[in-house]
């Protein structure tokens, strides 16, 4: 379906210019040479200017329909409100375009399922934006398990928390609606570490709830993934202001842990821009990790230099799988498997007891 062809720039348009368009999409499918970002749809006019100034060469369009509709454009990236991922990259399928879905991908598993297939039908690409695939502590993370030098793994810890005690405010994250919460937001990123690291886990049990007493949202959860031999737990919350350790692992010949959050986000926040910045996705050595082991009699205790970290990597293989030069490294049913475990601990949540993956 993607055999390759003479190689030509890909046309991409863009839904969304808020703050996963323009932070999280923008510069990194500027940075893929062979990706051309030719129509942006947005209406806030402060994001208009930013869009403008950035990507001169893109057509500004307030409606969806016209990216869906232009016959020049190949690649649709949704990055919009996680209520109308569905609905949008259904009918970029439908208009025959390959499709990038902003994570969480969809509300339900359910409606992702129908995504891939529709994307089956019309022979297109469809992904997911799990970025954080591509952060320097989680590389480091894959690095370390994939070394050896814990042994058997037995228990694996993630966290990925805010403090943030007031609702920032005009904000759908913070506006009850489908696919809302913080297990479809900040959760979405531990699952889906968590399964490529793993893969599917045989149970789950979760605790979701409330804790900020004004929040119309979830903003605390903790699950625990069952495995033979092997417990994982994620957690995230919005009331911590003393972090715990980003990733804690423990092995039969050793521990790993990790503090600190990869440096791209706050960069980008800051408004930092990538290919304008040195070193970037660089961590500082005062958050690389922590290893103590006793690996094929050498002990070993001290710093382990992180990986280096760069979204740019997910659009780079978005663009060679479009041309035929590598497989997709976020597959539709990775995402979707992503959604049935969010499912799986709400559920878990709701009636307090283990469930099944199945």
């Amino acid at each position: 379906m993607m055999a390759r062809e003479v190689q030509k720039s890909i046309q991409v348009g863009l839904i969304g210019f808020g703050m996963a368009g323009r932070i999280f999409h923008g510069p990194f499918l500027h940075l893929v040479e062979g990706l051309e970002l030719a129509m942006i749809r947005e209406t806030r006019p402060e994001n208009i200017q930013i869009a403008n100034s950035r990507y001169p060469q893109a057509q500004i369009t307030h409606q969806a329909e016209e990216i869906f509709q232009n016959p020049t454009i190949d690649l649709v990236v949704v990055a919009t409100p996680n209520s109308s991922h569905f609905t949008l990259a259904k009918q970029a399928l439908e208009a025959g375009k390959h499709v990038v879905v902003e994570k969480p991908f969809t509300p339900t598993s359910a409606q992702a399922e129908e995504l891939i297939q529709l994307a089956l039908k019309h022979q297109r690409l469809l992904t997911v934006y799990h970025n954080r695939r591509w952060d320097s502590d989680f590389k480091t993370v894959q690095k370390v398990l994939q070394s050896g030098v814990l042994g058997k793994v037995v228990e694996y810890k993630a966290h990925f928390d805010r403090f943030r005690p007031a609702l920032k405010g005009n904000t759908w994250k913070e506006e009850e609606a489908p696919g809302a919460g913080i297990v479809y937001d900040l959760g979405s990123h531990l699952i889906d570490q968590a399964l490529v690291l793993f893969g599917p886990p045989q149970e789950i049990s979760a605790d979701v709830r409330i804790q900020r007493p004004q929040s119309p949202v979830p903003d605390k959860f903790e699950a625990m993934l069952y495995y033979e031999n092997l417990l994982v737990t994620l957690s995230a919350g919005l009331l911590v202001r003393e972090p715990s350790p980003r990733y804690t692992l423990h092995g039969d010949q050793g521990s790993f842990l990790k503090y600190g959050l990869d440096v791209q986000e706050k960069a980008l926040n800051d408004g930092l821009l990538p290919h304008e910045t040195p070193n970037w996705g660089v961590e500082p050595e005062e958050i690389w990790g922590h290893l103590n082991t006793t690996h094929q009699g050498l002990h070993f205790t001290g710093r382990i230099e992180s990986e280096s970290g760069h979204y740019r990597a997910f659009y780079e293989n978005v663009y060679q799988a479009l041309i035929g030069e590598a497989p997709l490294a976020v597959t539709p049913e990775q995402a979707r498997d992503v959604i049935k475990v969010v499912e799986l601990i709400e559920q878990s949540s709701t009636e307090k007891k283990r469930v099944a993956f199945e």
